[in-house]
């Protein structure tokens, strides 16, 4: 059987500079959907990405055992799913914690790698807030998945190592979610973490206050003294501000390279980031009978700060598509009349106002945010190539 012969190719020092590549690193050229794809060899990507599931399985070991030596030692022979002593207990506290500091672990080893492409980007001033932020989705996540459980089998009891391999499972996967999430750490993930905060805690507000009809006052009643857990949709509104002002540094720093630092881009920068403070506030000042005034004036202050943004993205954003400007603009005119009519003709009702006002709102902030990753991805640089193929030595003339 005739053997491969070895591919070589020639690129320019910038374009090995983008590869970051090592002379002493097997790499190799694939096709995949069309696309040439150059990346190290298979055993070396393997050899990097073992350590992501090796210590998420060490971690989820120790913990399980330390879990079964306990029930153990305090003489328990029948598991509940929920309770004190449950699955739900240890899988939450073992899992929670555990996941902070392998997330932790993983962030800090890749921040520090000179060759990792996406937590270098992230600062550090930001790392406490992301860690928070996915430490309270994984408790969230975990309390939501034995909530679950817990209606679908209502009373149901295990023995301990039934009990501990479910344990196993739960805090492996929980684990590894952590350890995939320290490693990917980029403008799409942080995106995508911005949406998971705001639209979990609000569904588990409403959720929790579904007895008190919370829709005959107005969504700000969810964070009021009247609520129940009010401190869910407050604690829901800072982490999504924060989580934001985090987004917001990522995206403006690395444009400030690309585009150069000017007003405009400091401009826009600035008023998304007060934005995001403005949003904050709401959860630090909720609707009480203190702050009712405060609270109003917060709110109307953040309708006015996205009408601004969208007024000026001609002038402050770069490269604005005709699309995407008259879309904004189209989403500017219908938050105003919503905003008119429910302030001259009492409609929509505040309820319905503030829901579809903020999720109008929030969801263009969303496309916003889009576009500005997409000029950073216009910054890459490619080059234009010439592929042959090599003639068939053993078919070619000879002289």
């Amino acid at each position: 059987m005739k053997e491969k012969s070895e591919l070589k190719v020639t690129v320019p020092a910038g374009v090995y500079a983008q590869l970051r590549g090592d002379l002493e690193t097997p790499m190799q050229l694939t096709i995949k959907n069309d696309r040439i794809v150059i990346q190290p060899a298979p055993a070396d990507r393997l050899r990097s990405g073992r350590l992501a599931f090796i210590w998420p399985l060490l971690v989820s070991l120790v913990s399980t055992v330390a879990i079964f030596l306990y029930w153990l030692h305090i003489g328990v022979h029948v598991i509940p799913m929920t309770g004190d002593v449950s699955i739900a207990s240890f899988t939450i506290g073992f899992g929670v914690v555990g996941g902070i500091a392998l997330f932790a672990g993983f962030f800090v080893q890749s921040r520090n790698d000179p060759d990792n492409r996406f937590s270098k980007a992230v600062y550090w001033r930001n790392f406490p807030v992301i860690l928070l932020a996915f430490a309270i989705i994984l408790g969230m996540a975990l309390l939501g998945t034995f909530w679950v459980l817990g209606t679908l089998f209502p009373g149901a009891t295990f023995d301990p190592f039934t009990a501990v391999l479910q344990v196993l499972v739960f805090l492996i996967l929980a684990n590894v979610f952590m350890v995939q999430m320290a490693l990917r750490i980029n403008a799409a993930t942080l995106s995508s973490l911005l949406t998971i905060v705001i639209v979990s805690g609000a569904v588990i507000s409403m959720a929790s206050n579904g007895s008190r009809q919370w829709w005959q006052y107005n969504l700000s009643f969810l964070g009021t003294k009247l609520a129940s857990n009010a401190w869910q949709f407050n604690l829901t509104l800072v982490m999504t501000a924060l989580v934001m002002i985090s987004l917001i540094d990522y995206l403006f720093v690395q444009l400030n390279a690309q585009h150069r630092k000017s007003w405009r881009l400091t401009t826009l920068r600035a008023l998304l980031t007060l934005a995001a403070i403005d949003l904050g506030c709401i959860g630090v000042f909720p609707n009480n009978a203190q702050f009712h005034v405060l609270h109003d004036e917060i709110a109307g202050m953040l309708v006015t700060i996205i009408l601004i943004i969208i007024i000026g993205l001609r002038w402050l954003l770069p490269e604005v598509s005709k699309e995407f400007l008259w879309a904004s603009y189209a989403i500017g005119v219908v938050e105003f009349l919503m905003n008119m009519g429910f302030r001259v003709f009492g409609y929509p009702s505040l309820t319905a106002f503030e829901i579809q006002g903020f999720a109008i709102g929030f969801a263009w902030l969303l496309f916003l945010f889009n576009r500005l990753q997409a000029l950073i991805a216009e910054g890459t640089v490619a080059w234009p190539i010439v592929i042959e193929c090599e003639p068939d030595k053993e078919n070619s003339p000879r002289n």
